[in-house]
């Protein structure tokens, strides 16, 4: 819930999100899985629905189930690991973060463009959707 809350402050903050087909900003976005896809529901600020863009969710399976297992090992490691074996579970929780953040702007390419640190709190969301479906 903690990361969620991080993710939406810091994408409020500062992002770069622009769907394809020229709609105008700024722009209400609802993430949703359907049907093992991922759906970013775009909408106007009159909470119009502008696109929805389904994301089959099936390219992303390995790199999350790899990064909930890291962040296990890495929260298990701070209660009795060395400092060692922490600084190398968070630079391998990090790196599948940034696996995961490039997959999403790949596959978004021609969807929707977004920067790496956009991708990254959205793969954040992404996560927090797999736990809670």
């Amino acid at each position: 819930e903690h990361e969620r809350k991080v993710a939406i402050f810091d994408l409020l903050e500062a992002n770069h999100f622009a769907p394809v087909g020229g709609f105008e900003g700024p722009y209400s976005i609802y993430l949703s899985i359907e049907e093992n896809r991922l759906v970013f529901d775009i909408r106007n600020a009159k909470e119009k629905t502008l696109t929805r863009v389904p994301l089959p969710l099936s390219p992303f399976r390995s790199v999350i189930k790899d990064y909930f297992t890291v962040c296990g090992s890495y929260f298990e490691s701070i209660k009795k690991g060395s400092r060692d074996q922490i600084e190398a579970l968070e630079m391998g929780r990090r790196s599948l973060h940034d696996e995961g953040s490039q997959l999403l702007m790949e596959r978004l390419k021609e969807k929707i463009e977004i920067d790496l640190d956009t991708a990254r709190r959205i793969f954040t969301l992404i996560c927090v959707l797999h736990i809670r479906s």
